[in-house]
């Protein structure tokens, strides 16, 4: 009788001597804000191009080369730290600071200008074959018009448009001229005191194509200041990479089986760096310390189709093949938007061994049959059922969430799960304790948490001060990351809110400020 006592006793003992593990329920977690920021052209975050500092010119002729267009050129001095031209005639000089890139920020740091004439930038092919001009016209000091001007022989097109918006206001030319390049797009503000104030904008794509890889390689940048009688003092010139006006599209860089990729103890994230409409923005890479906010800018992704073109699209998910030591990740081709009729926009898979994350960097990107309407992709390697699994926003009478399905990262993706019944926008697949859930903000007040993979409903995010108010849009991203053990948290999200930049005339997608929140569990467990 003992043996057979023994063998059912000790499996009771088993059962009862096992732990018991639980799974925390992503809707029992509460998210308490921890600070918010908006980096408008931030010079802390900046990352440096090119620049023309007076103060340290030793060598003008060398260090910044001087080009007079006119029979009577004007006199270049440094005087008190600063660049000043001055001409009693008629005078066009170029000043050369550096090299081109039509995704940077260009800014010119102007103390006074006196009399009649013009200042601004000029890109040009060093051959007199192509030029491109953002100037402003002053007279004693005032504005007195905004102008971008191509001449060349591209496409056998040529203008010298004015692009001068809020025409009504007074404008003392003083300060900072910023022009933001957007590839296919400009916009050019003026900053004296507080925001910086929108004073021209244009879409060029019609008139020349500045993402070309010919151009980027071959065009220089130049300070240009045309005089009828008067005089220029200028602090500074530079080019650099920088935050925009707003940043937006929050999406944490992963490993391939969508754990967060945490390196030298820093959170990575893609975020879209605001231009104006949808086929201007950029897309930045960030890190950040989760136990503080120290959101840093790192880098910028363009994206290279094989067509002479580099392009700025954005909404990308970036993550770390591990098993190819490859970089990869899908992103959304909004650059259609800049070749309306010509371009469909699609999803785009990318991939990279050089690491992205830091400078300038180009990532080779291709089609793969998710053409239409769709974007905010977040990708994983579901080791499981050995597939790949894509989680996307479709427009189908208004953006849902829909999961697809593959056995390759990059093509023959069939649907699995969706569209789900309510608006979807920055759709992400997370790990809570073990378990996968997806997550999507909506047009609702409210960021929807579903199952996965069946996409069910399983409840709310819950928030103490949410990235909205009662009357602003809440198509926020939803960026839900798990800490390993040590961190104070369990867990950190990064939104961002969804205020447009004032002074921005036409279509406008120039939000927002990040908001930082850690996450704690607030309910009681349940077993699995």
């Amino acid at each position: 009788m003992k043996p057979r006592l023994l063998i059912f006793v000790i499996p009771i003992l088993s059962f009862i001597c096992s732990p018991v593990t639980a799974q925390t329920k992503p809707d029992e977690i509460f998210f308490v804000r921890q600070g918010v920021q908006r980096m408008i052209f931030d010079p802390h975050q900046s990352i440096p191009l090119s620049k023309l500092e007076p103060a340290n010119i030793v060598g003008i002729i060398a260090m910044h080369p001087v080009k007079h267009h006119l029979i009577h050129p004007a006199i270049l001095s440094v005087e008190e730290d600063k660049l000043v031209v001055s001409s009693r005639e008629q005078s066009v000089t170029s000043i050369w600071f550096g090299g081109f890139n039509p995704f940077a920020t260009y800014t010119i740091d102007l103390d006074t200008l006196t009399g009649n004439g013009w200042v601004g930038f000029e890109f040009a092919d060093g051959k007199e074959g192509e030029q491109v001009m953002v100037t402003l016209d002053f007279m004693n000091g005032l504005l007195d018009e905004v102008k971008f001007t191509a001449n060349g022989t591209f496409s056998g097109v040529s203008t010298d448009t004015s692009i001068w918006v809020n025409r009504s206001e007074k404008v003392e030319v003083k300060g900072k001229i910023i022009l933001q390049m957007l590839g296919s797009g400009l916009v050019l503000y003026h900053q004296s005191a507080g925001l910086p104030k929108v004073i021209g904008q244009v879409d060029f794509s019609q008139y020349i194509e500045l993402r070309s890889v010919e151009r980027i390689q071959t065009y220089q940048s130049n300070l240009i200041v045309g005089l009828r009688s008067g005089r220029a003092v200028i602090g500074r010139v530079e080019a650099a990479l920088t935050t925009g006006m707003g940043l937006a599209d929050i999406r944490p860089i992963t490993y391939e089986d969508g754990s967060p990729y945490l390196d030298r103890g820093r959170l990575w994230y893609t975020m879209s760096v605001r231009g104006r409409a949808l086929p201007h923005h950029i897309q930045g890479v960030f890190s950040m310390n989760p136990t503080v906010f120290d959101v840093k800018l790192e880098g910028v992704i363009l994206f290279d189709r094989k067509d002479g073109l580099l392009r700025n699209e954005v909404a990308s998910h970036i993550f770390y093949d591990r098993k190819a030591s490859l970089w990869r990740g899908i992103t959304t081709g909004f650059s259609a938007y800049a070749s309306p009729g010509k371009e469909k926009k699609q999803l785009l898979a990318v991939e990279s061994r050089h690491d992205p994350r830091f400078g300038f960097s180009v990532m080779n990107a291709s089609a793969f049959g998710l053409v239409g309407d769709i974007e905010d992709p977040h990708i994983l390697y579901d080791e499981k059922v050995k597939k790949w699994r894509l989680l996307t926003c479709v427009n189908r009478d208004g953006y849902k969430a829909v999961l697809f399905e593959s056995g390759s990262w990059n093509k023959d993706y069939k649907p699995i799960a969706g569209p789900v019944a309510h608006n979807s926008t920055g759709t992400s697949i997370q790990r809570i304790d073990d378990k996968l859930y997806c997550f999507s903000g909506s047009s609702e007040r409210q960021v929807y948490i579903y199952t996965y993979p069946d996409l069910q409903e399983a409840g709310t995010l819950k928030m103490d001060l949410p990235p909205w108010d009662d009357a602003s849009n809440t198509r926020v991203w939803p960026n839900v990351v798990q800490m390993p053990d040590g961190y104070p948290f369990k867990f950190v999200s990064l939104m961002m809110d969804r205020f447009n930049y004032p002074g921005i005339h036409g279509p406008n997608w120039t939000y927002g400020a990040i908001y930082l929140y850690h996450g704690f569990f607030k309910g009681k467990k349940i077993s699995k």
